[in-house]
Parts: C-alpha cells; sequence; structure tokens
C-alpha cells in the first residue's frame, strides 16, 4: 500500500504546480531506497514478461540489468529506473510516462513508438538507441544520444495542456553528435548547448527551438524549419543544405550565429 501511494503521489506532482511541470528535482532525495532500491530482481521481471499484460507502474526497478530482454508494450509508468542497465532491449510501443530514469543506460535499445511523457532522463545513455516515431516530452539534460535515431519522432511541446506549464522535451548540453532526427518535430524543445555535430535534421521543425550556444557544425538542414528558432551564439560551421531550409530568415538572434 506504501508503494502505491507513493507512485500515486509522483504522479499527483507531476500534474501540480503549472509553471514546474517538468522540474521534478526539487525537493527529491534522489539517494533515497525509493530511488536506488530495486524490489524485483531480473528474474522476476522475467516471469512477469511470460505472463502479458505487463505492468511496472510504480515499481522499484533502480540498478537492475534488464539488458537484452523484450520488454515491449510494457507500462513503466511512475516506475524508478535510475542507472538500470537496458542495454540492447526491447521497448517499442513500452509506456514510459512519468518514469524516472536518470543515468539509465539504453544503448542500443529500440523504443520504436515508445511513450516518455514527462519522464525524468538526465544523463541517460542512449547511444545508438532508435526512438522513430516516438512519443518524447522528457528531461534528457546531459543525455548522450551519440548515433541514436529519432526519425519521425514527436519531442514538441504538448500546446494542449499549457494549464499545465509547457511540457517539451529538455535536451540542453546533450551528445547528439550524428543523430538521425529526419522528419522528427523538435518545435520549443531546449537544445541550449548541446552538440549537433553531422546530425540530420532533414524536414524536421525547430520551430521556437531554443539553440543558443548549440553546436550545428556539419547539420543537414534540407527542409528544416527555423521559423522563430532561437540561435543565439549557436556554432553554425559547414552545414549542408542550408539554403533549402524553410523560414530561416525568421529565426532569431541569426546575427549573433558564430560561422567558421
Amino acid at each position: 500500500m506504501t508503494r502505491t501511494l507513493g507512485a500515486a503521489a509522483l504522479g499527483l506532482a507531476l500534474l501540480a504546480e503549472p509553471a514546474q511541470a517538468q522540474d521534478m528535482m526539487g525537493g527529491v532525495d534522489l539517494s533515497s531506497p525509493d530511488m536506488v532500491a530495486a524490489e524485483m530482481t531480473r528474474a522476476e521481471v522475467e516471469t512477469a514478461l511470460a505472463a502479458p499484460p505487463v505492468d511496472f507502474t510504480g515499481k522499484r526497478l533502480s540498478g537492475l540489468d534488464l539488458s537484452g530482454l523484450d520488454l515491449s508494450g510494457a507500462i513503466f509508468r511512475a516506475a524508478r529506473l535510475n542507472k538500470t542497465r537496458l542495454v540492447g532491449a526491447k521497448l517499442d510501443l513500452a509506456v514510459l510516462d512519468q518514469a524516472w530514469l536518470i543515468e539509465a543506460d539504453l544503448t542500443g535499445a529500440s523504443l520504436k513508438g515508445a511513450k516518455l511523457f514527462a519522464s525524468q532522463m538526465l544523463r541517460a545513455r542512449l547511444d545508438g538507441a532508435d526512438l522513430s516515431q516516438a512519443r518524447v516530452a522528457a528531461d534528457l539534460t546531459g543525455a548522450s544520444l551519440v548515433g541514436a535515431s529519432i526519425a519521425g519522432a514527436n519531442l514538441g511541446a504538448d500546446m494542449r495542456n499549457q494549464s499545465m506549464g509547457l511540457m517539451r522535451t529538455v535536451l540542453k548540453s546533450a551528445n547528439l553528435e550524428r543523430l538521425d532526427a529526419r522528419g522528427a518535430d523538435l518545435s520549443r524543445v531546449d537544445l541550449e548547448f548541446s552538440s549537433l555535430r553531422d546530425a540530420d535534421l532533414t524536414t524536421a521543425s525547430l520551430k521556437g527551438a531554443q539553440l543558443g550556444g548549440a553546436n550545428l557544425t556539419g547539420v543537414t538542414f534540407i527542409g528544416t524549419d527555423f521559423d522563430g528558432a532561437d540561435l543565439a551564439s549557436a556554432k553554425l560551421s559547414a552545414p549542408i543544405g542550408l539554403d533549402r531550409a524553410k523560414n530561416f530568415d525568421k529565426a532569431k538572434n541569426r546575427d549573433q550565429l558564430i560561422r567558421e
């Protein structure tokens, strides 16, 4: 009962305080057992997978090694997966809304069509992961997505829930080198100080995105929509197809771009 109430409290907190809709870190003790311990073993997780539907809502799974497991369609709503290893795991269509994945390792994982709304993923590792067609509105500050794919994914702000505050993806100071973002919705996403070196943003939307201080070296911008994007102090070097981008003239602070 205590664990159930705890998960419910976390869920309610995510819906409270409109201006703080995505700031779940305040007042949370990340060293507490609730955030670092696991109430199940890998073997118990595997047993649960054998009897679908699989629902890990509110479960404490932090620190486990769940690498390579097929967790497709599983529900991890408000679950704690901090520092959990999910290397090469299959999480296609999984529900990770409001989940905690701080410093989780999802290297090479498949999250096609997964839902990651209001998820906390600071410093998570998703190098080579596939998040194509996923719905993401998570805090990925300091995360690594080197060579990952978000092709066709929706990381943009949810404009239907303004009463809750701006729900969007935060990729501040993230390593996004060689990211495949073709056709992705990155509208109003926070990309400040991130590295997008050699990323492919073909036909992606950067409407209203924050790119201050970002490294845009070698990025492919064919058909990319810059309407309202803030480029203050962004490094723009050797871009590909910038002449074929959309609304570049409507981007903010173009005069502050650092061109090399």
